[in-house]
């Protein structure tokens, strides 16, 4: 706020209509948030969980509460209603924040939420439901309007817990996984390094990854750090909705899953638009299909390939050519490309065989994937007695060959592999030639 505090920041609320304000406005109002949470009597470390999509207040969550000295744990919807009642009772949380969208997944959860001792419904006050039937429900305007702004964050050691993410992990119910307030802003200045988003204050970026899905890829902290303008879409994730969005705010680069982009690229291939400032999109969440790189490309726009797993917090590679290869024509680029990349800075990669041997970097070897980092985690939440480290790497549970500039080719999960005709077959190629037919 010190820094970029006039730069705009810009949310298609619940409602539908635009929201703007500035880095300094969401400082003020962390600031009374993370009084309210005192007023609450939370101790440092509690949790305070988020069911929202991407929004100004969801922002004012991940920074007032962790700024507070407490874990923000953002929730996703799409979850089973059992699953988010075990998760939330799992991780303790004592207050319950949700979008007003999630109003009847939350009442059916309510009672099953033994920790919960403060819901907040993330909505003006004259939006409350009078007979929601949850005890303690107050709006978000009314809970955070009700204290000033005259807080001053508190000191505490960089290793504390910031937030707090839940995923599949090995076996079993899902894992969470705590990221300190060192190995988030660490993540923060990796992922914006010129060779991974590069991200700056001269950008208008958009994170169409959910800030419920490994903290929106620490895109929130990386444009706080930079000053970067802010375009947060709401729960409309469809191609006319996103395109619109793009445009009339002047969106330089964006950050989601293939599936969203698939979209966005139809709904321009139907209405025969382009973008007027896009230079760039990262993808990840699963891999992006050559096919998608090129309809990207045939619109002026780069798409950085990214790779990562919540236990990475969760950047771990991402895929820029290097200056040898720009001169290259692009039916030899395009296949770097559709590769996971290089490991950004911080991260440090390997495979090995089955034995544990490192296998060489020549591209044609594919051996199981370990990763170490200051911002991987070393063994999930409450289970501090379950090492998930062996000598220092993490065991990915990805199979994948690195060539000799270091780029990443996942090939499969180790559990995912097809076996047809006694060959092994990588089902990520299946979805690759599946997403290049045109009737896809």
């Amino acid at each position: 706020a010190r820094h970029h505090g006039d730069v705009e920041m810009v949310s298609r609320r619940v409602e539908g209509d635009i929201h703007r304000y500035t880095y300094r406005d969401a400082q003020r109002r962390s600031k009374q948030l993370a009084k309210a949470i005192d007023a609450e009597g939370l101790a440092r470390s509690a949790r305070v969980a988020t069911l929202a999509w991407n929004g100004y207040r969801h922002f004012e969550l991940y920074f007032g509460v962790s700024g507070s000295g407490r874990v923000v744990h953002t929730i996703n919807p799409r979850l089973k209603p059992e699953q988010i009642a075990w998760i939330t009772n799992d991780a303790a949380d004592e207050i319950f924040c949700f979008d007003m969208t999630f109003l009847p997944l939350v009442k059916a959860i309510a009672a099953h939420c033994s920790t919960v001792r403060r819901w907040v419904a993330l909505c003006e006050a004259d939006a409350l439901p009078l007979d929601s039937g949850i005890p303690g429900l107050v709006s978000y305007e009314a809970w955070i309007g009700a204290q000033n702004s005259d807080y001053q964050w508190p000191e505490f050691d960089e290793r504390l817990a910031a937030a707090l993410c839940y995923t599949s992990g090995t076996t079993g119910d899902p894992k969470g996984v705590l990221y300190s307030h060192r190995s988030t802003t660490l993540h923060a200045y990796a992922g914006a390094l010129p060779d991974a988003t590069g991200l700056s204050s001269r950008d208008c970026t958009l994170p169409v990854v959910p800030m419920f899905h490994v903290n929106a890829w620490g895109v929130p902290y990386a444009a706080a750090m930079t000053g970067a303008k802010v375009v947060w879409p709401g729960p409309a994730l469809d191609g006319k909705s996103v395109y619109e969005l793009m445009e009339s705010e002047g969106v330089t680069c964006a950050a989601g899953v293939p599936t969203v982009w698939l979209a966005l690229l139809n709904h321009l291939h139907a209405e025969g638009k382009r973008f007027s400032t896009l230079q760039r999109t990262s993808v990840g969440g699963s891999a992006c299909p050559p096919a998608m790189i090129e309809a990207f490309h045939q619109l002026g726009v780069e798409v950085l390939h990214g790779w990562g797993m919540t236990e990475m917090s969760p950047l771990g590679t991402v895929c820029r050519l290097k200056g040898k290869q720009l001169t290259l024509p692009w039916s030899e680029q395009l296949p770097i490309l559709a590769t996971q990349g290089r490991a950004v800075f911080g991260v440090d990669m390997k495979i090995v065989d089955p034995q544990g041997k490192e296998l060489p970097w020549d591209g044609a070897s594919a051996g199981d994937l370990l990763v170490r980092g200051p911002w991987i985690v070393s063994h999930y939440f409450k289970h501090e007695q379950e090492k998930l480290l062996i000598d220092g790497w993490f065991h990915t549970g990805d199979v994948a060959s690195i060539d000799p500039d270091g780029f990443l080719q996942i090939t499969d999960r180790s559990k995912d592999v097809i076996k047809s005709g006694g060959e092994w077959i990588s089902s990520i190629e299946v979805e690759n030639i599946a997403m290049a037919h045109p009737a896809v």
